[in-house]
């Protein structure tokens, strides 16, 4: 049975926090965005994660993870465009992103890769841009 994809719940944290540091992501300050980050899930838990920080009608897309068995099967995918629909349905115009590993991932849902400086101001004072990422990340952006 492929994995459910439903909201995050505060006691799914640890779970979480587990899955991204298995996949070297940061945790900083995710705890603070619980009711926007989605989980999925199957027979043994939780198997994938992904993320958005809300700021007014910009978002930051964050801790898109899938568990390595789950890996190649469309999941983190999945996980992707229901953050998407997520931030659509929350009023989002422009999602930003951070990443080291995922450059060729993110494109086909419309990221392109952005300047810095073009992030807007809330989403540049998030942990994620000011201390979880090192200034070395790629910033991709979307509208929607």
């Amino acid at each position: 049975m492929p994995p459910i994809i439903s909201p995050a719940t505060p006691a799914d944290l640890p779970a979480i926090f587990e899955l991204l540091q298995r996949s070297a992501l940061p945790r900083d300050g995710l705890d603070a965005h619980v009711a926007t980050t989605l989980v999925a899930r199957d027979a043994n838990g939780l198997v994938g994660t992904a993320a958005l920080e809300l700021y007014g009608t910009a978002a930051l897309l964050r801790s898109v993870a899938v568990a390595a068995e789950q890996r190649g099967r469309g999941l983190g995918a999945a996980l992707t465009a229901t953050a998407l629909d997520l931030a659509r349905r929350r009023g989002v115009r422009t999602v930003y992103l951070l990443t080291e590993t995922a450059a060729e991932f993110f494109p086909r849902f419309g990221f392109r890769p952005i300047p810095r400086a073009d992030v807007d101001p809330a989403v540049r004072r998030s942990a994620e841009f000011t201390t979880a990422c090192p200034a070395s990340a790629l910033v991709m952006a979307r509208t929607l």
